[in-house]
Formats: C-alpha cells, sequence, structure tokens
C-alpha cells in the first residue's frame, strides 16, 4: 500500500502505521484475550498493554506478570540457585536488542541442571524481555531477548526462580546502554583502539594486545582508568603516552581526532568500566 508522508508522519489511508507486522498484530490480539479475561478491573494495565502493541511489543508486560502470578507457567521441577550462561555485560545502543540473548541456568543443590523450573526477569521501566517468564528447557535453561530502554547508563536485570521450600532465589545481571555520545565512542574505538586495547580477536579484527611488550589497558580496566582524570585521559588520547610518562608504544591521535571525538571516546571509557566510574544514568531494576 503507498504510504504518503504527511507533516514528517507516515501514514496509511488515513491513519498512523504502527509498524505492526501480521505476526505481532496477532500477539497483541491473542495477550489482548487473555487480559480481558483475567479480570474486570485491569483498565490501566489494558492501556498500558495498547500503547506497547503499538510498540509491536511480542509478550506481555512487566505489570501482568506481577500482577496475575497465578497466569505463569506452572513449574514441574525445583531449583536452589541461579546461575548466569550467557549474556551479561553487553552494550548495545539505548532502544535496541542486544546482541545476544540473556541465558540463566537453575541448577539443583548439587549443581545439577533442572528441567521445568518458573525463571521470572525483571528490569527497569522501558526494558522489553522476550519472553519475561517460563519454564527452563532440558538443559536447565532460560534464555530471553532484551532490548535496553531509551536512558543511557547500566541496566540491572534480575532473574529469579522459587525452591521447593518456597523460597526466592535471585540472580542480578548487568547491561550496558550507550547514549548518542558514547556510541560515537564506541565506533572511534573500533577503529583506532580497539586492536590494541582489546584482548579478543574477531573476524573483523586480529588483536595485537598480545604481541605488544607493554600490555595495554583494556577500557573495561575500571581499578587502573577510573583513577585517571578525564583531562589525563585526554593528554594520553591527543598526545600519546609520552606525554603523562607511559609507554610510546602509545601513539598521539590528536591530528587525528577531534576535540569532540576525544569527548566521546572519553565517556565511552567511562561507560564501560568495571568497576563502574560512578557514570551517570544508571539505571536498577524495580521490584
Amino acid at each position: 500500500m503507498k504510504r504518503t508522508a504527511v507533516k514528517g508522519d507516515l501514514v496509511m489511508g488515513g491513519a498512523p502505521d504502527l509498524g505492526l507486522g501480521g505476526a505481532a498484530l496477532q500477539r497483541c490480539i491473542e495477550s489482548l484475550h487473555l487480559i480481558r479475561a483475567l479480570a474486570p478491573e485491569v483498565t490501566l494495565v489494558f492501556s498500558a498493554f495498547l500503547l506497547l502493541c503499538s510498540l509491536g511489543c511480542s509478550r506481555l508486560p512487566d505489570v501482568v506478570v506481577a500482577k496475575f502470578p497465578n497466569q505463569l507457567p506452572k513449574p514441574t521441577a525445583y531449583g536452589a540457585a541461579l546461575v548466569e550462561s550467557s549474556g551479561g555485560k553487553q552494550t548495545a545502543e539505548v532502544g535496541t536488542p542486544l546482541a545476544q540473548p540473556v541465558v540463566v541456568q537453575v541448577n539443583d543443590e548439587q549443581g545439577n541442571a533442572v528441567t521445568g523450573a518458573l525463571v521470572v526477569i525483571r528490569g527497569p521501566n522501558g526494558t522489553y524481555l522476550d519472553p519475561a517468564a517460563s519454564l527452563t528447557d532440558s538443559s536447565g535453561q532460560f534464555t530471553t531477548n532484551v532490548s535496553l530502554g531509551t536512558i543511557a547508563g547500566r541496566y540491572q536485570l534480575v532473574a529469579s526462580t522459587t525452591t521447593k521450600a518456597g523460597k526466592t532465589v535471585e540472580l542480578k545481571v548487568e547491561e550496558i546502554g550507550l547514549g548518542y555520545q558514547e556510541m560515537v565512542g564506541s565506533q572511534l574505538n573500533d577503529q583506532y583502539c580497539a586492536r590494541c586495547h582489546n584482548q579478543e580477536s574477531t573476524p573483523q579484527r586480529v588483536s595485537n594486545y598480545d604481541n605488544l611488550e607493554v600490555r595495554p589497558h583494556p577500557f573495561t580496566e575500571g581499578e587502573t582508568l577510573n583513577k585517571m582524570s578525564d583531562a589525563d585521559l585526554t593528554a594520553i588520547i591527543a598526545h600519546g603516552g609520552p606525554a603523562l610518562n607511559k609507554s610510546s608504544l602509545m601513539p598521539p591521535y590528536g591530528y587525528t581526532l577531534s576535540k569532540s571525538d576525544i569527548q566521546a571516546l572519553i565517556a565511552y571509557i567511562r561507560m564501560v568500566s568495571d568497576p563502574p566510574n560512578g557514570a551517570p544514568g544508571i539505571v536498577y531494576a524495580k521490584k
């Protein structure tokens, strides 16, 4: 169907185009029927759900999971511990999905994987989790796709399961949302810095880290970089290592990067440092 631009908005047949594909719309309709059947007093939940539908949601909102726990899948087994399998400490642009799903595993007291245990995961407002609750698979694992909110900072996701005795066991997983400035810094890092400051090689880049006589500090090495001021980092990036009596293997980039580029790179370093550098915009999951 032809789309016509009117005052900067895309319209279709005179109505706003919400960007819902057939599958997403069907999921929203099915979930709507479920919500309407749950209770007559869900007006606010219903309104919130319609808003999420307009964004192309693919799961029930967290508020529904919290308000109607009896509608969650019934566990067939119970574990004693939650451990992270993969997906923690990823970085992504705010408002976008993480590259990899978050995977957690439920184990029993002997450390064996438990199949059929219920795992519920929650995050800060604006975080989308698909699914937000499910039973562990045959490997004892629960997998969810995560899209971050629109605030730059650290996002704390909280996965939980219940033991046979009714005790809640929680696992916290942190992700990092990059704003515009940090995204620029991330791109500059990939272009100029990662080959030496990142120990990991990728299909697009072979790390030179192990070949250097003096090992560079990874940008995640907060214990070292957090002790350096922004002025110190600016001096090293612009004038090279010798500017602060550091290794001469660190070349100057003052003629390559602009002042705003250097500021963006420092903003990225501050955001990904571990432990955190007290970065603004830290976001924690709310119970």
